[in-house]
């Protein structure tokens, strides 16, 4: 599940890099004020964003390369960025899964599929996401 980024205020110091990607892109591991694990997606001019698990924040990261990037900051609580949008079917099922509200069973129900077809089109987006870094790599823009 995804919330809000914490302030400096609600995170310590103890932290660690989860997961390095290209393009300055990253997954830090971060303990909090209340003892708790976190997830914190960053990249560049983007307002970062907490998870509960590292999973969804990976999730959230291959979104984030399906599109090209994408700012949350004026979409609101429950809005999605233009961007993911117009990505399609897969990368909006895949957007939903990160949110707070959504899983496979909410996703199938949202677009009248099953709830394996809907995993199917959030495995798309990852692995299109590992071929648009693998790819970015190889050009040597890491």
């Amino acid at each position: 599940m995804s919330r809000p980024t914490p302030t400096t205020d609600d995170a310590t110091a103890d932290s660690t890099i989860h997961r390095t990607y290209i393009l300055d892109v990253r997954i830090v591991e971060r303990t909090t004020a209340d003892g708790d694990t976190d997830y914190r997606f960053e990249a560049p001019h983007h307002g970062g964003r907490a998870f509960d698990d590292p999973e969804t924040a990976e999730l959230y990261a291959d979104v984030y390369f399906d599109v090209n990037g994408f700012d949350e900051e004026k979409v609101g609580e429950e809005g999605v960025p233009p961007a993911i949008i117009q990505a399609g079917r897969d990368t909006l099922a895949a957007y939903f899964l990160t949110q707070s509200y959504g899983d496979l069973n909410w996703i199938a129900s949202y677009y009248g599929i099953k709830p394996e077809r809907a995993e199917r089109l959030v495995n798309r987006v990852r692995k299109r996401a590992r071929k648009i870094r693998e790819g970015a790599a190889e050009r040597g823009m890491a």
